[in-house]
């Protein structure tokens, strides 16, 4: 009988807390508007676009509690004007390529992509759990700046020539548009390397003024029409084989924040991070296709002579990142380690695999 009485009242129970709306836990209601400015054009396939996404989502997220106003490149301030920007507080936060910033320390390539670095998965397990997110606190504290991983290209393209690049010699004298420590990888074996936002590489390489240009892989690419001025399309990049995109935000405001606010930004942070990378991979195929059969785009790949001296300077490179700083030895020396361990796993899992998969299967390029 008792335990008659006992199953009643925990079934009416349950009942009344069925009817009940769930109580979330209290939020201040207060709304905070997030001034975001971003080195992309606006509307920019692949890159611009997902950046307005992020933008777009962290109001979602917050549910209007973090109302986010976003300015494309041009819009409120230069596209390389985003970091000073964001450090003074004139904005809360930029969406860049961090090492945009390597002029002001080298360690900031180390949170985008560096020369025969890691590739999105690496580079993710790096940032996420290997240490790199502290190394990368460290880094942006020291210009009162705290950044996130918001995007991925994954591994890109060498790069569109106006001609056939056979050796390292036939890089010499070559115009460049290519930032970070790539650029000087390029500078080591006699190219003249330019850095120029996304929104001016066109009209650069159609006029003449630049050679050759590197941007993302064949989706970004397209939309650029790279094609109309130059016809050779090198593979694999070099300079950028995967990493991260960064939404750099000024430290004393996100310390400003609530633990619910910043979480709802690093989840909108995480997802796009995951987005951009997926629908890069998506598309590369079919846009790579069009490209090659609709407009003429010869398919190149650097030989192993090419890649064996962007190695020789490559090291040199790192050598002279190192001598910068001890926080620039730290952030290399760190970056490096893991290179070799999650690489190592790499080439044994997801290499031998693919490389197999694909022989079996009749799977080409």
């Amino acid at each position: 009988m008792e335990r008659r009485k006992f199953l009643t009242g925990a079934a009416i129970a349950g009942a009344g807390a069925a009817a009940i709306p769930f109580a979330a836990p209290a939020i201040a209601q207060e709304r905070k508007e997030m001034t975001i400015v971003s080195t992309w054009p606006r509307d920019f396939p692949g890159l611009g676009i997902s950046a307005q996404r992020l933008a777009a989502r962290i109001t979602e997220l917050s549910e209007g509690r973090l109302t986010t106003k976003y300015f494309a490149a041009g819009e409120r301030v230069g596209a390389f004007d985003s970091f000073d920007e964001v450090a003074s507080g004139n904005a809360q936060a930029y969406i860049a390529a961090d090492y945009y910033w390597k002029g002001k320390h080298p360690g900031f390539a180390y949170f985008t992509s560096v020369p025969l670095g890691m590739t999105t998965s690496e580079w993710n397990a790096w940032i996420k759990f290997a240490g790199g997110q502290a190394l990368w606190d460290e880094m942006s504290g020291e210009y009162g700046l705290k950044a996130l991983a918001c995007g991925a290209t994954g591994t890109q393209m060498g790069g569109w020539f106006n001609k056939e690049v056979n050796s390292a010699e036939d890089l010499k004298g070559l115009k460049m548009r290519i930032p970070g420590l790539g650029g000087d990888v390029m500078a080591k074996l006699g190219a003249s390397p330019v850095s120029l936002p996304g929104g001016q590489i066109y009209e650069n390489l159609v006029s003449g003024a630049i050679d050759a240009t590197e941007w993302v892989g064949p989706y970004n690419d397209y939309f650029m029409k790279f094609y109309e001025a130059a016809k050779y399309y090198y593979y694999p990049g070099m300079h950028e084989p995967g990493g991260g995109l960064a939404f750099g935000m000024n430290k004393s405001w996100w310390e400003s924040l609530s633990k619910w606010e910043q979480a709802v930004i690093t989840a909108a942070c995480m997802e796009e991070h995951a987005a951009q990378y997926e629908e890069a991979m998506a598309l590369n195929g079919t846009y790579l296709n069009k490209m090659v059969t609709e407009n003429g785009v010869i398919l190149k790949e650097f030989n192993d002579d090419i890649y064996d001296s962007f190695a020789e300077a490559a090291l040199e490179v790192f050598e002279e990142t190192r001598d910068h700083s001890p926080l620039a030895a730290k952030i290399n020396d760190a970056f490096q380690k893991n290179l070799r361990e999650i690489g190592g796993w790499t080439r044994i899992a997801e290499i031998a695999f693919s490389n197999q998969r694909n022989r079996v299967l009749g799977i080409e390029g």
